[in-house]
């Protein structure tokens, strides 16, 4: 039998295509740090009862939303540069899903003339993926210790469904909604208000958490057991965040000119001072607003709501813009905040920080910088997808926040339909006063707490 040569193709791994590859590579990263700051966040501020098994199941639903996007989801995101070049999303999602041709092929083995930089686009299933598990954690968030954990699943697997369609619509530049003008830099719709849209519409069909509003005879209160973790948590995010921000960056000719993933014109230090201004904003405001009202989790909610709220305009904002925006920012979760509360709604992360500052950046975001060219493509000099052939505007940023609200609404009172049909939704008030760890896992907290104390 003669040997098979097989052409090498040199141009798709050149050193400058490598140091590319680094450059997005560390974003998948920066996405595995912020995952560790999340569960650190939820070990801080999580019941010790429930700590494991709400630990656990984040993890579980990571993986399975990150599984999903590589099984499918990347081709629905990268549909739209197909359809820029004549070809269709069917294309895209034979050429991608987890047994497609390139999602298995090998760089240097494959031609330019089929799929130039092909290393990068397969690094981006990778670092998109992992988003797709995020999603799933942050849901977690909103339903922890009072959703049954198979009805989670289910939720974790069709998320990672619905938010990669979402992907497609509002977050690249030749999308739907993007190249008609709705900008959102860092995927804070499809990210941050999809599941935040979910935990509006399946939070009210939840019981509260016992001990969460006022004392349960069994539960005096609810009472997190390091909020010093939680905050460490908080810094990890931030730590993790800046190497996301290169991987929502192009780099093209010459050399390595940045242009935003909207196609928007700035650069990595613009990205990068506008990052640290938000939190610094959010944490100055939130700070204020805890010291003056005595409540801790406002200086956590602060630096988090204000780096949501600039996420959606790292790339166009100028550095004493965003400062101003993020500084509003814990305001508007303040307000969403103890609304919720006043509501007896279980459910203080989402929907402050993702549905109040979030939304709010993006209407801002609409109100600033209105009128900055985006969308497109760089290098297409004409036609509905020309390079900056759009303007960021008010009214598409309006448009955004419902679509990806609503998406979430709608993805979960399907899903919920389904689960309380098959496998039931709510965890009962008896299993979350004794506690899921003993109850599924046989453990036992190594310290006794206030609601092990023997009552009168």
């Amino acid at each position: 039998m003669e040997n098979e040569t097989v052409a090498l193709f040199a141009d798709q791994v050149t050193l400058n295509s490598l140091v590319q590859n680094l450059v997005y590579a560390s974003g998948t990263v920066g996405a595995i740090f912020v995952v560790v700051g999340l569960l650190m966040i939820d070990a801080g501020t999580t019941r010790r009862k429930a700590l494991f098994n709400s630990t656990i199941e984040k993890v579980t639903g990571f993986f399975l939303g990150f599984t999903t996007y590589y099984v499918i989801g990347f081709g629905f995101w990268a549909a739209q540069y197909y359809i820029i070049e004549g070809a269709t999303m069917t294309d895209s999602l034979k050429d991608w899903w987890i047994g497609g041709p390139l999602l298995n092929a090998i760089a240097q083995e494959t031609d330019p003339a089929v799929f130039p930089g092909i290393n990068t686009f397969q690094i981006f299933v990778f670092f998109l993926a992992c988003f797709a598990g995020i999603v799933n954690i942050l849901f977690h968030f909103a339903v922890a210790e009072r959703m049954r954990a198979k009805a989670y699943y289910i939720f974790a697997v069709v998320a990672a469904l619905a938010s990669s369609v979402l992907s497609f619509f509002t977050w690249g530049s030749v999308g739907p909604l993007t190249n008609a003008g709705f900008h959102d830099f860092f995927g804070v719709g499809f990210v941050y208000l999809f599941p935040a849209g979910m935990a509006l519409a399946v939070v009210p069909m939840l019981p509260a958490r016992p001990g969460m509003f006022s004392p349960h005879p069994r539960v005096p209160g609810y009472y997190a057991p390091s909020i010093g973790l939680a905050a460490a948590g908080l810094l990890t995010i931030f730590g993790g965040l800046p190497m996301v921000i290169l991987s929502c960056l192009f780099f093209v000719d010459p050399e390595a000119l940045a242009v935003s993933v909207t196609m928007a014109t700035t650069s990595v230090g613009i990205a990068f001072n506008n990052y640290g201004l938000a939190w610094a904003g959010g944490m100055i405001s939130g700070a204020v607003i805890a010291y003056s009202t005595r409540k801790y989790a406002y200086l956590l909610l602060g630096p988090l709501a204000g780096y949501v709220a600039g996420a959606s305009g790292f790339d166009v904002y100028l550095p004493w813009q965003i400062f101003l925006v993020a500084l509003g920012a814990p305001v508007v979760a303040w307000l969403v905040y103890e609304f919720t509360l006043r509501r007896g709604l279980d459910e203080h992360k989402l929907i402050p920080l993702f549905i109040g500052a979030g939304s709010y950046g993006l209407i801002m975001l609409g109100i600033v910088k209105a009128g900055t060219p985006r969308g497109g493509y760089i290098g297409i000099e004409e036609g509905i997808y020309a390079f900056q052939n759009g303007q960021i505007g008010l009214v598409m940023q309006v448009v955004g926040v419902v679509v990806c609200i609503g998406a979430g609404v709608v993805t979960a009172l399907v899903t919920a339909m389904v689960a309380k049909a098959t496998v039931g939704l709510a965890v009962t008030e008896e299993e979350m006063v004794e506690g899921l760890d003993g109850l599924y896992w046989g453990l036992q907290a190594d310290v006794v707490t206030r609601e092990d104390l023997p009552r009168d």
